[in-house]
């Protein structure tokens, strides 16, 4: 029997609740889900990829289902295709996130079409919630833990308080 393998990829930077749920429902639709956690260019990221790796390894620890994380740094459909991937899951929030998701989705086609990209809506209660906003409002002193497991609201707590807040 073929083992279906599904790629999670993103820069969870940090990981949030919304990712969990995406990773949670991911998992059961496929026999192994790999989180591929990369650096994208235009994104400032307050942790490194170990640490994130770290971060993303230890949430998804108690989870159902073959979970690996791992880090790339490569076009997503060749990590995809290096990974035995048969589909990249992707999750969304909002009509802005399925824009952009679409239009990665028909060019991820174009270079390899034998890999499927399948959308999972987020949780209504998780749709507002994206690692750059939560980064946000941790930095000007906000309070996260709605957003994030608690394990990583102290991590971004502790590193905001190495960095610096802002507007004090």
């Amino acid at each position: 029997m073929t083992t279906r393998t599904g790629v999670y990829p993103g820069t969870f930077d940090p990981i949030t609740l919304g990712h969990m749920d995406i990773i949670r429902r991911g998992a059961k639709l496929v026999d192994r889900l790999v989180i591929g956690v990369t650096t994208n260019p235009s994104k400032n990221p307050m942790f490194t990829v170990e640490e994130r790796m770290d971060m993303v390894r230890r949430e998804v620890a108690g989870l159902d289902g073959e979970i690996h994380v791992v880090s790339f740094d490569s076009l997503l459909m060749d990590f995809a295709e290096r990974e035995g991937a048969s589909m990249i899951v992707r999750g969304l929030r909002a009509v802005a996130d399925f824009e952009y998701e679409y239009q990665m989705a028909g060019m991820n086609q174009q270079l390899n079409g034998r890999i499927e990209t399948v959308f999972l809506m987020a949780d209504v209660s998780l749709q507002p919630i994206a690692s750059r906003l939560v980064k946000e409002i941790a930095l000007f002193g906000g309070e996260i833990r709605k957003f994030v497991p608690p394990t990583v609201r102290d991590e971004v707590v502790a590193r905001v308080e190495k960095i610096g807040r802002k507007g004090s």
